[in-house]
């Protein structure tokens, strides 16, 4: 018989070779699932109820938190909490992860895109505003890389136009601004536990809730619009009143979640010390710049780092060479034909001028710093030896 098998590596990896991305696993990860397969909960069960109330306490002040089996899935339901109904207008950001805004698709919601900051590759705050019209509803705004959006701006916009403000924190997990957690600062806030995120359990999320009263519907339509409380104590009249999902953790994924919250403080410091790194020992110069965090506001928690340069593409090729992976990872969405009907006569010169432009370097827990110090070293030489 054939084989079949796809090597989806886009750099073979070898002991030599150091790899854009990698999973962070918590060494008590196989403990903890094998402790869950001796159970009766394998699916969402007591470990998914006590994963909330960890992550909530941890990174969200307390507030509600819902988890679910993908960032997709919460903030598809941030938009039916949100009341977004047919043709409202919801303004995104251009640059994003597609999970951002194909949900919006699902509600034909009508999108409006926001360009970029080229600061931060953050959705651009003064085209939001000069995009805001009667029929708003939402802003969605995402934290690119861990650099975070100016928070006090979009709520003294929503406040202003009385909008909805929905964060996308898939990549800021832990950052606080102005020492409050981020989820203070938007009427939702999603995160994802997709495999090369901070945290992972291979896929999951989680839907961090600031007013309780969307509590118990985010949990009804997770699951298929059932109330499971009810029904596991024998009492469901045998009825659904809202269209659910199948959008639920596993206590197997909880079970590791948890486990990488209890190592944290160390992914999250690793993570930081490896962008310090870059940011120290790369010759930054007209030939080479990169994504930073200006707002002293902010405290931040990195999951990539960006670097702009005209010689994106031979960097990255000769790069190669030397076993170092490097990819542009998101691209502006408005390329693709699925948001077509949204970009008729649309312009976005920000991220028209960089999207040739930026590259993402590796940083995971499984680099050393040592790693980091060799990619900066080899960046440079390649860059003072290209015209």
């Amino acid at each position: 018989m054939k084989n079949t098998f796809r090597d989806y590596s886009l750099l073979k990896e070898t002991k030599k070779s150091i790899p854009l991305f990698y999973p962070h696993i918590p060494k008590n990860a196989k403990k903890a699932v094998s402790k869950v397969l001796s159970t009766r909960w394998l699916g969402q069960g007591p470990l998914v109820d006590k994963f909330e109330n960890v992550f909530s306490n941890k990174f969200c002040s307390e507030l509600p938190v819902v988890a679910v089996g993908s960032g997709t899935d919460a903030l598809h339901l941030s938009y039916i909490l949100s009341g977004i109904k047919k043709n409202d207008e919801i303004i995104c950001p251009v640059f994003t992860c597609t999970a951002t805004n194909i949900p919006l698709l699902y509600i034909d919601a009508k999108i409006k895109f926001a360009d970029i900051d080229p600061i931060t590759f953050n959705i651009s705050i003064e085209h939001v505003e000069k995009l805001i019209t009667k029929k708003t509803k939402a802003i969605v705004f995402v934290n690119y890389g861990g650099l975070l959006c100016d928070l006090d701006k979009l709520n003294k916009l929503a406040k202003k136009y009385k909008l909805i403000l929905i964060q996308d924190a898939a990549q800021s997990l832990g950052a606080k601004y102005k020492d409050k957690s981020i989820c203070k600062y938007a009427d939702f806030t999603i995160f994802s536990f997709q495999a090369i995120k901070h945290i992972t359990s291979g896929d999951g999320g989680a839907l961090c809730i600031k007013n309780k009263k969307y509590l118990e519907k985010a949990r009804r339509i997770r699951w298929f619009g059932i109330d499971r409380i009810k029904k596991q104590e024998g009492t469901w009249e045998n009825d659904i009143t809202e269209i659910g999902y199948k959008y639920q953790l596993t206590d197997i994924g909880a079970s590791i979640l948890l486990e990488s919250i209890n190592e944290f403080s160390k992914i999250k410091n690793h993570r930081n010390k490896i962008y310090q790194i870059y940011s120290k020992n790369i010759n930054f110069s007209k030939k080479i710049n990169f994504l930073k965090n200006i707002d002293k506001n902010a405290k931040c928690v990195m999951w990539l780092f960006t670097i702009l340069t005209p010689y994106k593409d031979i960097l990255q090729k000769k790069l190669r060479k030397f076993k170092i992976e490097t990819n542009q990872v998101h691209f502006r969405n408005d390329r693709y034909s699925i948001f077509k009907k949204y970009i008729k006569n649309k312009k976005f010169p920000n991220m028209q001028k960089f999207q040739n432009q930026y590259l993402v370097l590796p940083m995971h827990t499984k680099m050393k710093i040592s790693d980091a110090v060799k990619i900066s070293k080899t960046i440079n030489y390649i860059i003072n030896n290209t015209k």
